[in-house]
């Protein structure tokens, strides 16, 4: 029988009530067990304080990503793809903010659409590229009007 988990509120409310030293020591023991948890906690504590060099960091992380595509085979390129992909979601969530996933979907289709890999041949990579843009979209209507102005000019730089 399957231990029943409470809900976030609950927990909340519970944590609330724990004396720092126990809350510390319950942290770093969600950071010892996975690799996410303790990621995050590293970006909630050093990166979220400048959030533009953390955009910064992972744009250059992408770019390394692309540099590393073997170009020869459409196979390989679409693994190094979706692996660079990856990354960039897990960092957005981490965020959770809607401007750093705009700017890093953008820079990762940029990047892409400039890479020589033809993934316009690939009906999956250009689907992914597809569903890339649409998940900018979808960001930008959450926003205000003067912020989607500022991305207008870098939406037309990734049309197809």
């Amino acid at each position: 029988m399957p231990i029943k988990t409470n809900s976030i509120s609950t927990i909340k409310k519970e944590l609330k009530d724990l004396p720092k030293e126990v809350l510390v020591e319950h942290c770093i023991r969600l950071a010892k067990y996975k690799k996410e948890n303790k990621e995050l906690l590293h970006y909630l504590l050093y990166e979220a304080s400048d959030e533009e060099n953390y955009i910064n960091e992972i744009k250059l992380e992408i770019e390394d990503g692309f540099k590393g595509i073997n170009k020869n085979t459409l196979y390989f390129a679409k693994k190094t793809i979706r692996k660079v992909l990856r990354i960039v979601t897990k960092h957005i969530k981490y965020s959770g903010k809607k401007t750093t996933q705009i700017e890093l979907l953008i820079h990762f289709c940029y990047v892409m659409k400039n890479c020589n890999v033809p993934f316009k041949n690939s009906k999956v990579l250009k689907n992914l590229y597809e569903r890339q843009v649409s998940n900018i979209y979808k960001a930008m209507d959450t926003l205000h009007e003067d912020i989607k102005l500022d991305y207008e000019d870098d939406l037309e730089k990734i049309k197809l």
